[in-house]
């Protein structure tokens, strides 16, 4: 990996200015991700109005989670775009941790969800949410819970796993040659993202717009109590923001593969044998 890094940084691999319209495209592909994230989160149940069922979502796909894992896949080069697109040795640094970072643990936030599969039989956002009736899955998968929320952290760029900015050490990252409106850019989207992931963790974990004991409010209600769950999970990352340090690299990398990766693969074995017995 050193080798290759230094093979990277030699002139002739990097621009020597930026590269007009990828530098412009960067900061637009990582909105349009998020945007097309926040598009597949239920916020209520699907409702007869004037004869027409309508769903309180923009659209709801069969295949829910791997078109959450597609798009987070896909937002991670708005940033090595970005980074390589500034013609600056930080920002490209900045796009080669977020590289090695966003591919480490999207491993561990995909197997955290495998569980949630193999229990709801469905990888439909709503079907899953349908599923949660008897018990919310935060419950019986609280590990998977715990490591999807960590690698969303990881995946989000957000503290303490904030190393492709890092302004200590690297300026500002793969944002540093930005201003204005494509920085601004940059920052929207990231905080799209903490709402998206509050959503998603919701939707997965916490049963959407279900109600806790039973409760049956009217169909009204859904979107109240899904955005009430989403802000318990918005404060939550901005409490972590403020409380805790920033990790070293080597810790961040270290975390991701030897304890986040094993605990989500047990995880998934041990939900497949459950489901399996029972």
């Amino acid at each position: 990996m050193a080798d290759i890094l230094k093979l990277l940084t030699k002139e002739q691999f990097r621009p020597k200015t930026s590269i007009g319209w990828l530098f412009a495209l960067a900061p637009i592909i990582s909105i349009t991700c998020a945007v097309a994230v926040f598009a597949v989160i239920p916020f209520g149940r699907t409702q007869d109005i004037f004869g027409t069922p309508v769903g309180f979502y923009g659209v709801d796909v069969s295949i829910g989670l791997l078109y959450l894992l597609a798009f987070g896949a896909i937002a991670f080069y708005g940033v090595m775009l970005g980074g390589w697109a500034s013609g600056s040795k930080y920002s490209f640094l900045g796009s080669m941790r977020a590289a090695a970072q966003l591919i480490s643990y999207e491993v561990a936030q995909g197997l955290a969800l495998v569980g949630v599969v193999m229990t709801a039989q469905t990888i439909s956002l709503t079907g899953i949410v349908g599923a949660q009736q008897g018990m919310w899955y935060i419950v019986p998968q609280f590990v998977g819970f715990i490591i999807f929320l960590t690698a969303s952290f990881a995946e989000s760029n957000r503290a303490p796993f904030d190393l492709v900015e890092a302004d200590a050490e690297l300026v500002g990252g793969y944002n540093t040659e930005y201003g204005g409106g494509r920085f601004a850019s940059y920052y929207f989207a990231e905080y799209l993202n903490v709402v998206v992931i509050s959503g998603v963790v919701t939707t997965i974990f916490l049963g959407g717009w279900l109600m806790p004991f039973g409760i049956h409010p009217p169909g009204w209600v859904d979107p109240f109590v899904v955005l009430g769950k989403m802000s318990i999970f918005i404060f939550f990352f901005i409490w972590i923001r403020a409380t805790l340090p920033r990790l070293r690299y080597d810790q961040l990398m270290s975390f991701g593969w030897k304890i986040l990766l094993p605990l989500a693969t047990v995880n998934a074995l041990v939900t497949a044998i459950l489901v399996v017995s029972t």
